[in-house]
């Protein structure tokens, strides 16, 4: 445990009877109305007791706290903490970069790593690839890695999970993120909190909200319209807070609707704090503050990494001689003090919190349980997978990223990894003395430059995106002959975190570094060729896919990654993931760059395409992705049969629910992900040509049937309506129930009639 930590497990044995002296944070007194008197803590003071309520203790102690005292509690001291106040107990609040793993500790004052030796951790599986794995289980089994590593080291927040929607491919942290949709990002987000907050550390979900974009992130003005906000980009937020309980919200960059979203009023004050019924705090992203009027007005409770001193940050001094003046009543000071105890409280900051555990046997199964079933199989022709040791006798493994390591990459997200598996270590250790594994680069990545000043985030922007795609003659070479000479050939493809990375979008949807000219080299060498892709979404592949027998996305699959891929690869585990992402043929075939709607024009971000994101604007413009939304490949084949939609009788109940049935009827235990797709017959708005609104992951042995049963309640058939009498409104009428493998596969469709139009707000 890092020495600045306040060791919440001890009781104060005796507590000072006279006010700690702190530093003031500005000059000038207050009125004597405004200043709690600084009294003596008697050890049986109602907040120090753990079987009152949360609320209880909150007012007990903040009654007792000093303006300064209080102050301090809303703005760091350090680049992740905020300071002990010890007269009170009150402990040293430490957060951390997440949402992967529990980031290495950097020193105070800067960005430059602390040097420590005991601040390594668990990299799990990046966002994108948990989402692959369409599974709110796994979506806790991570969490809960997580919250235990994060305890361990004795910290109170981690920031994660990120649930911005993706826009564009082009986004450099959509590999974080958990794809396009926001019910499945919703879903996921939900299982991730209760996994962490179980662990007795606070869970902050970001990024708040519209960050869909690195480039200008930190001044682009997003505008949207009501619905596209309300369908699209707010619901996995909502999800996040009043089902997972989040504690905390993490305001973004951008600016929303001409307000910076850190100090939002509408974000903030009335959709979070008002509508949702929020309690927690709500944090700044590393300087996303701007103001002191916009902070302490519109919403904003803790701020951090602003690039000034810490007593002059703008909840700082600047807010106390607001006080002073009276320009501020103390009761917005006290509403943001009681958010952050609200928080410290909640995961027994005072109460002594367990010990936690870190890179354990466990936390290393999980890793790799997360990252097989998210691997998705692309393609698999003539069943080229999966692979036979007793049919093989060599392989040529090609490619860079089959050494690659990707755990200290892509900017906040970096974790300083215990270790990790590379694809080439993977396939040698499953293969053995039993086969001969060749291993040839192909391509190299240049070396990655950062230019300009880093921001108060500390992150600068790369170039290696903008690097020519050119071929390196020698190295496919070399790459071609080790295939030639080989049974069969695996390309490990994909990207890195020169193109998926914060505060950097990627310029195209194309293979960097000339691969897809080595992947031609290669099929042509040896038509017994398989690309794995590693990347944060999708990248173009109409130059060799229609060559290539098998395809397998990868993502950034984790420090267990290349077992996790080797073990799909040698059908030691049967893949089920589900792409969360639409794949594109190329991509102005995606909405926003259809439109000409990114990056944006004189600082404004025009949502343009509305509610048509991802596979809804695939789908309703009748547009072909190159593999759509949900869509994966099985070593089994799975049958769907007998849909019936039952009518809920309890009025607090589902509206109905799917009834059908899913037989395994291939040679090999599988999973199968059935989705539900509703489409509305009539509206009176403009709707999506459907929308996922249930799914369920379903484990089958071989030969087994299993009855399975999906329910739906009314706000699954509801769209939100802007209107003066608005609100969300379910229409009288005709909805196509539709079940599939995916959403271009659908299996089962039936319709349910809506007896009455309902409005909820």
């Amino acid at each position: 445990m890092n020495n600045r930590t306040f060791s919440t497990s001890r009781r104060l044995a005796v507590l000072t009877t006279a006010a700690c002296s702190l530093l003031p944070l500005s000059a000038g007194p207050l009125r004597a109305a405004d200043e709690p008197t600084a009294i003596s803590v008697p050890q049986n003071a109602p907040y120090l007791d753990a079987h009152k309520p949360i609320d209880a203790r909150v007012e007990d102690l903040l009654k007792r706290m000093t303006i300064d005292e209080k102050l301090s509690l809303i703005h760091g001291d350090s680049k992740f903490t905020t300071p002990e106040i010890p007269r009170l107990g009150i402990p040293r609040r430490w957060m951390s970069d997440g949402p992967h793993g529990v980031r290495e500790d950097i020193g105070p004052d800067t960005w430059d790593p602390a040097g420590r030796t005991d601040d390594f951790a668990t990299w799990m599986p990046v966002g994108i690839a948990l989402a692959a794995t369409w599974n709110p289980d796994m979506a806790t089994a991570y969490g809960t890695v997580i919250g235990e590593e994060a305890l361990k080291r004795g910290k109170q927040i981690m920031l994660g999970p990120g649930v911005n929607i993706m826009r564009t491919p082009l986004n450099g942290r959509n590999y974080e993120y958990f794809g396009e949709d926001p019910f499945l990002a919703g879903r996921m987000a939900v299982g991730y909190i209760h996994g962490v907050q179980a662990q007795g550390v606070a869970s902050c979900v970001k990024h708040f909200a519209g960050n869909n974009q690195e480039r200008q992130r930190n001044s682009i003005d997003v505008q949207m319209d009501d619905r596209t906000l309300r369908e699209i980009y707010l619901p996995a937020f909502k999800a996040a807070v009043q089902e997972g309980g989040a504690l905390a919200v993490m305001g973004s960059y951008n600016k929303f609707r001409g307000q910076y979203c850190c100090e939002n009023d509408l974000l903030l004050n009335t959709i979070l704090k008002g509508e949702w019924g929020f309690k927690g705090l709500v944090m700044s992203d590393w300087g996303g503050v701007h103001d002191t009027p916009g902070a302490v007005l519109r919403g904003m409770d803790l701020e951090m990494g602003t690039g000034k001193p810490y007593d002059q940050y703008y909840l700082a001094g600047p807010f106390k001689d607001g006080i002073t003046q009276g320009t501020y009543p103390i009761s917005l000071l006290d509403d943001k003090v009681r958010r952050n105890l609200y928080q410290m409280f909640a995961i027994g900051a005072f109460d002594g919190r367990g010990a936690g555990s870190i890179n354990t046997a466990a936390h290393q199964t999980a890793a790799r349980h997360i990252a097989e079933e998210s691997i998705v199989l692309l393609k698999n022709e003539n069943a080229t997978l999966p692979l036979d040791t007793g049919k093989i006798k060599s392989i040529a493994v090609i490619g860079e990223n089959a050494v690659q390591h990707f755990a200290y990459g892509g900017q906040s997200a970096a974790i300083k990894a215990f270790y990790e598996t590379s694809p080439l270590d993977g396939l040698t250790k499953r293969v053995g003395p039993q086969v001969d594994v060749t291993f040839s680069m192909g391509y190299r990545q240049p070396a990655r430059r950062r230019r300009g000043a880093a921001d108060t985030a500390g992150v600068r922007t790369s170039d290696a995106a903008t690097v020519a795609p050119e071929p390196d003659p020698a190295l496919v070479e070399r790459a071609v002959r080790a295939a030639r000479q080989s049974d069969v050939a695996i390309v490990i493809a994909g990207l890195n975190h020169a193109f998926d990375s914060e505060g950097t979008d990627r310029r195209d949807i194309k293979l960097p570094y000339g691969q897809d000219a080595l992947i031609q080299a290669v099929v042509q060498a040896n038509p017994h060729t398989i690309v794995v892709l590693m990347s944060g979404g999708a990248v173009e592949m109409s130059s060799w896919l229609g060559q290539v027998p098998a395809v397998v996305q990868a993502w950034y699959p984790g420090m267990e990654g290349g077992n996790a891929i080797t073990n799909v690869l040698f059908g030691d585990v049967n893949p089920s993931g589900k792409l969360p992402c639409s794949f594109p043929k190329q991509l102005s075939d995606s909405p926003a760059h259809a439109l000409n709607a990114y990056p944006g024009v004189d600082g404004e971000e025009p949502y343009t395409e509305g509610l048509l994101v991802g596979y809804r604007w695939f789908d309703t413009k009748k547009i072909e992705p190159l593999f759509p939304f949900g869509y994966g490949l099985s070593y089994t084949t799975f049958t769907y049969s007998g849909l019936k939609l039952v009518k809920g009788t309890d009025p607090k109940g589902p509206l109905l629910s799917a009834q059908f049935t899913i037989t395994n009827a291939g040679p090999r235990d599988g999973a199968e992900v059935a989705q539900l797709y509703v489409h509305p017959d009539q509206f009176a708005l403009p709707r999506p040509f459907q929308e996922l609104k249930a799914f369920r992951k379903v484990f089958l042995k071989a030969g087994e049937t299993q009855t399975v049963s999906i329910p739906l309640d009314r706000s699954a058939l509801a769209y939100y309506d802007p209107g003066k009498d608005g609100g969300w409104k379910a229409e009288k009428g005709g909805y196509d129930i539709r079940i599939g493998s995916s959403s271009r596969d659908i299996r089962l469709q039936s319709v349910f009639k809506l007896d009455k139009t309902t409005v909820e707000k």
